[in-house]
C-alpha cells in the first residue's frame, strides 16, 4: 500500500506547480471604479468600496482587479472614461448610497 501512496504523492506534487502556473496566467475579473473627484479627495469612497468587496469575498489583486479612473470634477470626462472601460471590457460599478 505504501507504493501506491508514494506514486499518488508524486502525481500530486508534479501536478500542483502546473495548476499554480495556470492560475497565475488566468486574468482576474476586473471592475472599473470611476471617481468624480481626485483619489485623495475621495479616499473614503475607495476604502468603503474595497471593504464591501472584501466582505463579499473579493480581494483586490488576488481574486479581482480594479481599474481606477478619476474625473477630477470634470463632468466631460465621464463619457471618455466610460468609453475606455468599454474598450477594456471592464465591468463598471458605482458605490450605492444607503
Amino acid at each position: 500500500m505504501r507504493r501506491r501512496e508514494f506514486i499518488a504523492g508524486i502525481g500530486v506534487t508534479t501536478a500542483w506547480p502546473l495548476a499554480a502556473r495556470e492560475q497565475q496566467t488566468t486574468k482576474l475579473p476586473t471592475v472599473g471604479f470611476l471617481g468624480a473627484g481626485s483619489p485623495s479627495g475621495r479616499s473614503h469612497w475607495t476604502a468603503a468600496s474595497l471593504q464591501r468587496l472584501h466582505e463579499l469575498g473579493w480581494v483586490e489583486g488576488s481574486t479581482i482587479a480594479i481599474e481606477y479612473r478619476w474625473a477630477e470634477e470634470r463632468s466631460e470626462s465621464y463619457a471618455e472614461i466610460a468609453a475606455e472601460f468599454v474598450r477594456l471590457r471592464i465591468m463598471q460599478c458605482k458605490p450605492v448610497e444607503k
